[in-house]
């Protein structure tokens, strides 16, 4: 009985929940190949679930960063260094995959609207996937309308999940994510970006991305990268030290923690 007890055990899956934190700690690690792994396997044991497809993607955006230094502070402290940054050549297999993956996401997740209309995990998974579209469109291709209007896309759903359960504390990233960086803008183009429905409130966006980095689940680390950011641009070295200190604690894998650190004075 025993044997039989301990072998079941040993080929028992570990939980979803389990599976999906081990690819996210990959990935903030930067151990893509595992992360990718992970993922997939994800997808493999879950296939009714669209947070593998996304968060595969997620592998796979992140990987590029990576690659091509996209989230060195230095980019983000200067606005005209944003503005002037030279085009990057990103590699187009890894293109394709993002976006198979991410097709592949919004199919399950519609699937499963389709059958609960509310389903909170499949409204999360079209939040993340708006937002590494986003992301990629801004960040890499250099189309910032196009980023922005996934960018409002991925804030929309959010505000809906959150009406659906105000403990999602992931998705608040979204909300701040937009309020943050389109209050980076001068007042006449804020206003502009008010009358097409955008949000710019800068507290807010703050307030967000403090709130997914204390109580967020897979999308805290990330949320305190950006605060790191934040604080970086608003000269606050404290916090930004802070921040990038438990960061390097938690993921010592990251190069990119311990360089930004090396540049706070």
């Amino acid at each position: 009985m025993a044997v039989l007890f301990s072998t079941a055990w040993a080929d028992a899956p570990p939980p979803p929940q389990a599976l999906l934190d081990d690819g996210y700690r990959q990935m903030y690690n930067l151990d893509f190949a595992h992360a990718h792994t992970t993922f997939i396997e994800y997808e493999r044991t879950h296939p009714q679930d669209p947070l593998g497809h996304v968060s595969n993607a997620a592998a796979f955006l992140f990987g590029e960063f990576d690659r091509l230094r996209v989230l060195e502070f230095d980019l983000f402290t200067a606005d005209s260094r944003f503005e002037s940054r030279p085009k990057i050549d990103p590699d187009p297999v890894i293109k394709n995959a993002f976006e198979l993956e991410l097709a592949a996401g919004d199919r399950v997740a519609q699937a499963q609207l389709q059958r609960s209309p509310n389903d909170a995990n499949a409204i999360f998974a079209l939040i993340l996937a708006n937002g590494l579209r986003g992301d990629y469109a801004s960040l890499i291709e250099k189309r910032n309308l196009a980023g922005l209007s996934y960018i409002k896309s991925s804030r929309g759903l959010a505000e809906r999940l959150l009406i659906l359960d105000p403990n999602c504390y992931d998705a608040y990233l979204a909300v701040g994510v937009e309020n943050y960086l389109l209050s980076l803008n001068a007042a006449p183009i804020r206003w502009f970006l008010r009358l097409g429905g955008a949000q710019t409130d800068k507290q807010q966006g703050l307030e967000k991305l403090r709130l997914t980095a204390q109580k967020g689940h897979y999308l805290a680390p990330f949320a305190r990268l950006l605060l790191a950011v934040a604080a970086m641009r608003d000269k606050d070295s404290n916090t930004a030290r802070t921040l990038l200190q438990g960061l390097a604690v938690e993921f010592p894998q990251n190069q990119l923690y311990r360089k930004e650190l090396a540049r706070i004075p």
